[in-house]
């Protein structure tokens, strides 16, 4: 009688506390992802990249969880943020610029990194688009027509323009590059480029201030710096009231004239998927890196009305969005 009362007892104390033991020693499966800025908190497109993990069966705080570290456009910052997400042992890095995905790769070898824009072949992070070979993967910004397509563009919209202010950093490769192919693509319709050099905040106010009077309008190449301030950017070119050819979207919501280039969005969406293929087993060596297949160009008629120009029909007709 005593052995069976023991024996009903022992399996009724496993049955309660076993279980929790298992459960308490049971791994969790939990992804952690990086996520390196260059600039601060307010990240647009960063809802894009956590929609499509969601629609991937990702739940933030349930089976993912996102480590996010801000450079606050101090580039200086980004090798010392890089090395604490990897102190943290996260599973992926996303790197939302050519700069923090150098500060990343100097930090790891291991951990793999998925890029959202720059020019990895340039900066020596992938061997070559089809096989990266590295621990580098995701998707370039770089396309080489797209300087060319917005000298283009600007030149259609205001045939009289002669000289052009170009906006650059040349502490970013990929800007460097975009500069010569601008400066190559106004060379062959005749028009002279003045470039601004930014390297600071502080370089904005200063390259207007000091524009000559020949300038008749602007054009900025897609970097990280001109990207975190682009409001400042677009106060400067209304002040002068100067017409204004921009990279990415928010520029003409922010005001700007006019912008052509790549659905930022829709690059992090995709990004989402490699992420997503590197939790599932997929090695970043073997993932071929994507370039943009969505580009929008954004007409401002607000802007148009305010600084006193016209767009003509046959360039608003071939604008994907028109602001009135």
């Amino acid at each position: 009688m005593y052995q069976r009362h023991f024996l009903l007892a022992l399996g009724a104390w496993l049955l309660v506390f076993g279980g929790s033991v298992t459960q308490a020693q049971a791994p969790k499966n939990i992804a952690r992802i990086g996520i390196l800025f260059v600039g601060g908190k307010d990240q647009p497109h960063l809802a894009a990249f956590k929609n499509a993990l969601a629609e991937r069966g990702y739940t933030e705080g349930k089976n993912i969880v996102f480590e996010y570290r801000y450079g606050e456009g101090r580039y200086d910052r980004l090798t010392d943020l890089a090395a604490e997400l990897v102190r943290d042992h996260v599973d992926v890095i996303v790197t939302t610029s050519s700069v923090s995905a150098q500060a990343v790769r100097k930090a790891t070898r291991t951990i793999p990194i998925v890029m959202t824009s720059g020019n990895p072949l340039e900066q020596g992070l992938a061997a070559s688009l089809a096989q990266p070979g590295g621990n580098v993967t995701g998707l370039s910004l770089f396309v080489g027509d797209l300087s060319g397509k917005r000298v283009e563009l600007l030149k259609e919209a205001f045939p009289d323009l002669t000289r052009v202010a170009c906006l650059w950093s040349p502490r970013e490769d990929p800007s460097t590059t975009a500069f010569k192919e601008t400066e190559r693509a106004a060379k062959a319709i005749s028009m002279q480029l003045y470039s601004i050099e930014l390297r600071s905040a502080a370089d904005i106010d200063k390259g207007f201030a000091t524009l000559p009077r020949s300038v008749n309008a602007v054009l900025v190449t897609m970097n990280p710096l001109v990207t975190l301030h682009s409001k400042q950017i677009v106060e400067q070119a209304l002040k002068h009231r100067l017409p204004g050819m921009y990279p990415t979207r928010q520029f003409v919501e922010e005001g700007g004239l006019l912008a052509y280039g790549p659905l930022i969005g829709d690059l992090y969406r995709r990004a989402a998927i490699f992420v997503d293929k590197i939790l599932k087993g997929a090695k970043p060596a073997n993932l071929p890196i994507e370039q943009p297949t969505k580009f929008e160009f954004l007409a401002n008629l607000k802007t148009a009305r305010q600084i006193g120009v016209t767009i003509p029909p046959n360039v608003l007709a071939r604008a994907d969005q028109v602001i009135r």
